[in-house]
């Protein structure tokens, strides 16, 4: 094969992958492509945790004759056993002659070992990095490498950056098709994460409602972290109607007894947003969205906690007794938080801005 060819069914592989976007937590995404003489004889990903991998679905597509084969997959195969045997094992098995990856698994209990224990069976290994599968796998890879998941910030603004009246008011700024546009950073996530003010002032169910996200008639539901120091999250809370898994975060010495759901009591007197994150890192989230009013959104802004802003602006302006975007007190233009706008794109009458935080 040529080098092009390679990078061709490379990135049939990670189109693949991404039919698992909003269903393989705590998993990566992984697509795999299966060529012999110049033809794919079989398709396969990453379906969800606990099924097949993307290997073996390939392989079955297959009819389980691969021998002889060019196996090209977005991710370093697996060679370990976990809720699945190793993807490795059943690529020499299958009698493979060449596996092309587009990256390496972070993982340790991978990385690297996969494509060592393809050569030593006398299988030719060959690396095409390509940008757009790590892109796919930016949580998974956060996770393993800074212990925490990937943080994309949610904002709603009008084009003067304010988020609602002085008086509260904020439904609707955006239109309804940036809304729905909202579902899918939402069905992609694994954990949502809010603040108290959000929950008192507007009482969200922060569930995932599309049925284009639905896999086998059911959607799944990412976990909702809430950012709550004083325990003040109510037990009637829309939160637990949606059959998420809600997790309220509280302070050392919360003064409104046991909040409803599961709790992490923390040892400071307010949440500790880099301890949250590590939580549920360790829970196996590899993306977390933050939909939560100004302060929140400004405490995960002021820090390095953030990796992505998904900012929607609205075309209209509310004033300057209007509630801001994000609460953070910079006193000089050197403390701004900056970014790289990565993409803008027209969402019927809004606009959406995706920013990535400046290391």
């Amino acid at each position: 094969m040529t080098a092009e060819a390679d990078r061709l069914f490379l990135r049939r592989a990670v189109e693949l992958a991404k039919h698992g976007l909003c269903t393989t937590t705590p998993n990566h995404r992984v697509g795999c492509v299966i060529v012999r003489d110049g033809c794919v004889i079989g398709r396969g990903w990453h379906v969800r945790s606990g099924e097949p991998h993307a290997e073996a679905n390939a392989i079955a597509d297959a009819g389980n004759d691969v021998e002889g084969a060019t196996v090209y997959v977005s991710l370093e195969p697996c060679c370990h056993s976990g809720l699945q045997p190793p993807c490795t094992d059943a690529l020499i098995r299958g009698r493979v002659r060449r596996v092309v990856g587009a990256m390496g698994d972070p993982d340790p209990r991978v990385a690297g070992k996969g494509y060592e224990a393809l050569r030593n069976a006398g299988i030719e290994v060959d690396t095409v990095e390509l940008p757009e599968a790590r892109e796919l796998n930016a949580g998974f890879v956060k996770r393993f490498t800074a212990d925490r998941p990937m943080v994309r910030v949610k904002i709603a603004a009008s084009l003067d950056g304010r988020t609602a009246m002085a008086s509260g008011e904020s439904q609707w700024i955006t239109t309804a098709d940036a809304r729905a546009d909202v579902q899918a950073w939402r069905a992609r996530s694994c954990a949502i994460v809010t603040g108290i003010g959000t929950v008192l002032a507007d009482d969200p169910r922060l569930s995932v409602r599309d049925e284009a996200f639905a896999v086998d008639g059911v959607i799944r539901q990412p976990l909702i972290a809430v950012a709550d120091s004083e325990g003040r999250t109510p037990a009637n809370a829309r939160l637990f109607d949606g059959g998420a898994r809600v997790v309220v975060f509280s302070g050392a010495k919360a003064t409104n007894g046991a909040p409803p759901g599961e709790v992490v009591r923390q040892e400071g007197q307010t949440v500790d947003l880099a301890a949250m994150l590590g939580w549920l890192a360790n829970e196996g989230c590899n993306e977390v969205l933050v939909e939560a009013g100004a302060t929140l959104a400004g405490a995960f802004l002021r820090t390095e906690l953030w990796d992505e802003a998904v900012i929607y602006l609205a075309p209209r302006f509310l004033g300057d007794s209007a509630r801001p975007m994000a609460r953070m007190s910079l006193d000089r233009l050197a403390d701004a938080v900056r970014g790289t706008i990565r993409e803008t794109k027209a969402i019927e009458a809004d606009l959406r801005v995706i920013l990535a935080r400046e290391p």
